[in-house]
């Protein structure tokens, strides 16, 4: 065997080797690439943050991924309270009424944004939820021991206060929905009601959320507390009465006897009824051997009365 023919072969062997060490490292490079952006996927999904500050997580904590979640909460915290001052001037007049009817009990709330277009947003939905769910929680532990009839309002200061899972407070989630959505953001008010068994609370939200079923949100929102109705129709009742109240704008309950004023009627039962204009709302409710108790109205972004005395 030639010398130059044996240099020829060990060159080519070398070459073979290479290049299967580089396939191989190629082929090892992309599945850690994979896996990489498949931790991304993963963690971007959960939380909700964006795709670089998810990166720069992973990045900072090796791909451990339960402390990247845990940092980016941390720093949407921090910038939430930084964006709550610095956005604290700006109108926040949008946003959701969210209505919950449970059992025996019902809770009704008001959260701002600045915009429609956040008010859609499944995060900011979801502090709805966690402001009503937190606000009938705190509602139901102070009625136990109450009987009968029991109403709580709120303002949007002493919602803030409640707590939410993990001891954190309500203020902390505003906080936190500011951050990952970058507009002033606050709850309003809030109203709560547990009412005795013979009682029953009907419901109606206008200009609806769609897809949303166990929280119904909306722009404008009531409840209504009442007695009696057809055996087996109450929540048709209750819609009814709800559709009514949302629709006229009624500011007082009034009596079952009261005359009507004309247009401007700002009683209940007097009004002429949305359902059947022929009648008063007390006619309609003659008729269906009920009474209405107490009613609360929301309009997204109104001027409460609070409001308009300071």
């Amino acid at each position: 065997m030639s010398l130059s023919f044996l240099f020829r072969t060990i060159a080519r062997d070398v070459a073979k080797v290479s290049i299967c060490q580089h396939v191989q490292s190629l082929h090892t490079g992309c599945q850690l690439l994979a896996a990489e952006k498949s931790l991304l996927m993963k963690l971007r999904k959960t939380t909700g943050y964006t795709f670089i500050n998810c990166k720069k997580a992973l990045e900072k904590f090796d791909n451990d991924i339960a402390q990247a979640e845990t940092w980016l909460h941390e720093q949407a915290q921090k910038e939430g309270w930084s964006k709550a001052s610095k956005l604290e001037g700006r109108k926040a007049k949008e946003g959701l009424i969210g209505l919950f009817i449970g059992d025996k009990a019902a809770v009704m709330v008001e959260v701002n944004c600045e915009t429609d277009f956040v008010a859609r947003n499944e995060k900011f939905q979801q502090l709805v939820k966690d402001v009503a769910f937190a606000t009938l929680a705190n509602h139901q532990n102070k009625a136990k021991s109450k009987a009968g009839y029991v109403k709580s309002v709120l303002e949007g200061e002493e919602v803030c206060k409640l707590s939410v899972d993990e001891g954190a407070s309500l203020a902390d989630r505003v906080a936190l929905t500011i951050g990952r959505l970058g507009e002033n953001m606050s709850v309003k008010r809030a109203v709560t009601v547990s009412i005795p068994a013979e009682w029953d609370v009907g419901s109606y939200v206008h200009g609806g959320v769609s897809g949303q079923t166990e929280v119904a949100m909306g722009r404008y929102g009531a409840l209504v507390v009442f007695q009696g109705g057809k055996e087996g129709e109450q929540q048709i009742l209750g819609h009814k009465l709800g559709q009514h109240i949302v629709g006229e704008a009624p500011v007082s309950l009034g009596n079952m006897d009261d005359l009507p004023c004309g247009e401007s009627e700002t009683r209940l039962l007097p009004q002429t009824f949305l359902g059947d204009p022929s009648r008063t709302v007390a006619e309609f409710l003659r008729g269906q051997q009920a009474r209405v108790l107490d009613f609360v109205r929301f309009q997204c972004g109104e001027t409460t009365s609070e409001e308009a005395a300071k």
